[in-house]
């Protein structure tokens, strides 16, 4: 931007005080600890609360302004979008769709999840419908995702009634039951919880069971839900508390309540999100292959779950398979090949709890790269709000020139460890990987093609492109066959599983 940078005014009385003041407390490089081991026991700090005296903030504004650089900044972010602004051309240009190893069928339509956290539900059926179109020769599919959602929500809110009951003990205001009763029914959900869907419920095609309105904005079913939960989980509550002395009478008192409950949550859904297939009876699909010829499948939709393959047998995405899928995450809070599991995370009563296989993050990418290979796309989470902009569907590390335009201000201090246990970063939307370049010299991955469910404005008509270093610092999840993961990695689910809390962030819903 030129122009030599301007000297610093002299400190103020007050301002040398205060720099004293945070001096006295700053941490050399040396004394950093490990993240999940912070309990070591400290000296006890004396600290006088300090208050920011005008003239200070005057200086700090003065020196700021007396920088040109700053000056031009000012102009350029105050009119405009700061990403907007920041964002470097040359990353752009340097993350092109290009790679050297891609499934050979990608699936399609772009699919688009709207205004709803349903991205899981997206991401894990556009996983499945890529052996049901090279089964039925179709060009475009969509297997319905409101399907999923209507009775993970309805599950959902059974699991919530469950915990507030095997609760009741704990005090309302205490954190378990306030962090329960902050995130009741979330549009979101894990791996774990769309095997316990599919298995319980199985799968329809979406013509069978298109979005509507309240799937698509799911914003007032969210908070209709959520309102009558509340009010239901105070009543269980007080149930408990009158019946104290327990006995047969007490439980059954407990049973009627919550199934009148329920029968209501089931009224709301239904009225909202209109009556779903059943899953014990047998729909009828009428589709037109590639050629145009007309075809009709009658089946139940357990039974269509339960065998979705490829007329020549190489993409076999069954519930099986589906069965047998683990969760590779990268927590570097723990130990790799550590056994994770989170409390009281589900959707389903009885249902399969979440678990995750702890490991490096080139174990996880040689994972990918196989499934890959394999022709398999590949479920994963991610921070997606982080470095990466919707409009170039680019996830790069180096997108946003934040040290540039904010005086040398940098957006990557910490480390994945430390954003984690700041609450700065955890998984918030699914995808799906179809392709991935890498280095033929050095055999180095080097970017991932990402099929998003944000529909086809976004990105490259719906496709976004991975850095590798994107992906080391954001991605926390993929759901791989374990067939392509060494006997060790596989055996890490015979270990005892370290639990978390609900509330870590692992515990996150994509």
């Amino acid at each position: 931007m030129g122009g030599q940078q301007s000297k610093s005014a002299e400190p103020s009385a007050n301002e040398e005080a205060i720099f004293k003041g945070l001096a006295s407390l700053q941490v050399e490089d040396e004394d950093y600890i490990e993240v999940a081991c912070e309990k070591t026991s400290h000296e006890p700090l004396t600290w006088k609360p300090q208050d920011l005296p005008i003239q200070v903030l005057e200086s700090w504004k003065s020196n700021i302004l007396s920088d040109p650089k700053n000056r031009l900044a000012l102009t350029a972010l105050g009119s405009n979008n700061p990403r907007q602004v920041l964002t470097s051309l040359p990353t752009q240009i340097v993350d092109q769709q290009v790679y050297n190893i891609k499934i050979p069928f990608e699936g399609a339509p772009i699919t688009n999840q709207r205004s709803s956290g349903r991205c899981w539900l997206f991401a894990s059926t556009n996983v499945f419908r890529v052996a049901l179109m090279r089964r039925y020769n179709l060009d475009s599919f969509e297997l319905s995702q409101s399907y999923l959602f209507f009775w993970d929500k309805l599950e959902k809110a059974n699991w919530f009634l469950e915990q507030i009951i095997d609760t009741a003990g704990e005090d309302l205001d205490g954190r378990l039951v306030q962090h329960l009763l902050g995130d009741i029914v979330s549009d979101g959900g894990q791996w774990d919880m769309v095997y316990n869907l599919v298995d319980k419920y199985g799968l329809v095609p979406q013509v069978l069971y298109p979005d509507n309105w309240n799937a698509m904005n799911s914003g007032v079913l969210n908070s209709i839900v959520k309102a009558k939960l509340r009010e239901f989980a105070l009543e269980l509550r007080k149930i408990i508390r009158r019946s104290s002395k327990g006995g047969v009478s007490a439980a059954e008192k407990l049973s009627s309540a919550k199934e009148k409950m329920m029968r209501e949550i089931a009224l709301i859904m239904t009225l909202l999100l209109g009556p779903p297939p059943s899953p014990e009876k047998e729909f009828t699909w009428q589709y037109a292959d590639k050629a145009g010829k007309a075809h009709e499948v009658k089946v139940k939709p357990r039974v269509f779950a339960r065998d979705i393959a490829s007329s020549g047998g190489d993409l076999r995405i069954n519930a099986s398979v589906i069965e047998s899928m683990i969760s590779l995450v990268h927590d570097p809070r723990h130990e790799p090949l550590t056994l994770l599991t989170v409390d009281r995370l589900g959707n389903i009563v009885g249902g399969r709890g979440v678990s995750y296989i702890n490991v490096d993050m080139p174990t996880l990418k040689r994972a990918c790269v196989k499934m890959l290979k394999a022709g398999l796309p590949v479920f994963f989470g991610s921070d997606v709000g982080k470095f990466s902009d919707s409009a170039s569907g680019v996830m790069d590390l180096d997108l946003f020139s934040y040290d540039l335009g904010l005086g040398g201000t940098s957006l990557l201090g910490a480390t994945k460890a430390e954003r984690l246990v700041t609450r700065e970063s955890q998984m918030t939307h699914a995808m799906v990987l179809t392709a991935v370049h890498v280095d033929e010299a050095t055999g180095r991955t080097v970017r991932w093609r990402v099929q998003n469910s944000w529909g086809a404005a976004a990105g490259d008509k719906g496709w976004f492109v991975m850095s590798d270093a994107w992906m080391d610092e954001f991605v926390y999840q993929t759901v791989v066959d374990p067939k392509f993961v060494s006997a060790e990695v596989r055996d890490v689910l015979k270990k005892e599983a370290v639990v978390l809390p609900v509330w870590d962030p692992m515990g996150a819903l994509a």
